[in-house]
């Protein structure tokens, strides 16, 4: 009960946000500008296959072993491709790269909506998509669920290695923003590769939204991380838990659940390493199967889907991974010391100071333009 009292609290505080979406800072409301791509699609029905399943997908971000089980139960094999960013994924897809399934995140796939990238969901082939819980079925970035289905949720933040660090450290984006604080751990330090989650940190220590439409907003986060760009080691969103618990990194930043597998798999554990959402706040993300327009094995895709879905499958997920499940069914088999565990399935007070990413329209290409200015 303690648990579904902070999941109601944070879903208000997404919904709050979302409803930017359509205002004039936003990138409008998706609903309304998706385009009809019923006449092209193949008609599945459920537990149907028509051929291997191209997957692109974030880095280990999947239990193998449900991977190794779907192949045998459906006699098919599931080819994975990786990207580290929601733009990389949408330029390779933009370039004419093939794949079935995909998993955007939240803002993106108002993005692929609204640029007609993805197929519409067949629910009918879908038949598990009753166990989402109902806020997940009906997010603002997709009304109705029509073009896509919840994977996993979670937030981004910094992971510390305290016996660099010390433990009485202030959990501030200051530690990876400020130039005094990044001097001291020069070279331990790596950034997301990652324009919306990075520019975005750098937003939040800045007091802004990191959804901001200010260029001005924009180009202080850009001269902030400029002024450490020397003492950063890496941009990278593949390794930022195994750089931090080999010793390498004193301080990374990165998704919630990479950070909780990498920490509990070594022998100090806890005691030396942590992971914290900063005081200024951060990112809560919703990332999503999708089927592109270009699959060509749609059906398979549903059916993975739908594989995924299944409430002992989607607990297997959670369990693997560490990060938050939209399963409401899933959450029986889902280990309690996750359900329990505040900062994977965020507490009222970390729910306060979050912010999901939205869609800022034409002025997205801002954030890849301003980064990339605050990399070179």
């Amino acid at each position: 009960m303690q648990r579904l009292t902070r999941l109601v609290a944070l879903i208000a505080v997404i919904a709050m946000v979302l409803a930017a979406c359509g205002s004039d800072e936003g990138g409008g409301d998706p609903g309304t500008t998706v385009p009809d791509t019923s006449d092209e699609m193949v008609a599945c029905e459920a537990d149907e296959v028509d051929g291997d399943l191209n997957f692109y997908n974030w880095t280990e971000y999947i239990d193998p072993e449900l991977i190794a089980q779907f192949e045998a139960e459906y006699g098919v094999d599931v080819v994975e491709d990786f990207y580290d960013s929601n733009e990389a994924m949408l330029a390779k897809l933009q370039s004419g790269a093939v794949y079935d399934l995909i998993v955007p995140s939240d803002y993106m796939v108002a993005i692929m909506i609204e640029e007609g990238l993805l197929a519409g969901v067949q629910k009918d082939a879908v038949p598990n998509i009753s166990n989402l819980d109902p806020f997940f079925a009906d997010p603002a970035y997709d009304p109705g669920g029509v073009y896509s289905v919840a994977y996993q949720w979670g937030t981004t933040g910094l992971g510390i290695d305290m016996s660099v660090v010390g433990e009485d450290f202030e959990p501030s984006w200051a530690l990876v923003f400020d130039p005094d604080l990044v001097s001291q751990y020069a070279g331990g330090i790596s950034l997301l590769n990652d324009p919306r989650e990075t520019m975005g940190a750098a937003l939040k220590y800045l007091g802004y939204s990191l959804n901001s439409t200010s260029e001005e907003e924009l180009q202080e986060a850009a001269d902030l991380i400029a002024a450490v760009k020397e003492y950063i080691r890496a941009f990278d969103s593949d390794n930022f838990d195994e750089t931090l618990v080999t010793g390498e990194f004193a301080v990374t930043h990165g998704y919630s659940g990479g950070y909780f597998t990498a920490i509990d798999d070594t022998e100090e554990g806890w005691d030396r390493f942590t992971y914290v959402i900063p005081e200024e706040g951060g990112t809560v993300w919703i990332d999503n199967m999708a089927v592109p327009t270009t699959s060509e094995h749609p059906c398979t895709a549903h059916t993975f889907m739908n594989f995924l879905l299944d409430a002992e499958n989607g607990a297997a997920l959670t369990n693997w991974n560490f990060y938050a499940s939209p399963n409401a069914a899933a959450e029986e088999f889902i280990d309690p010391e996750i359900l329990e565990d505040g900062t994977i399935y965020p507490s009222d007070e970390l729910s306060e100071r979050l912010e999901i990413i939205t869609d800022t329209g034409d002025f997205e290409i801002n954030y890849t333009d301003y980064f990339a200015i605050a990399r070179s």
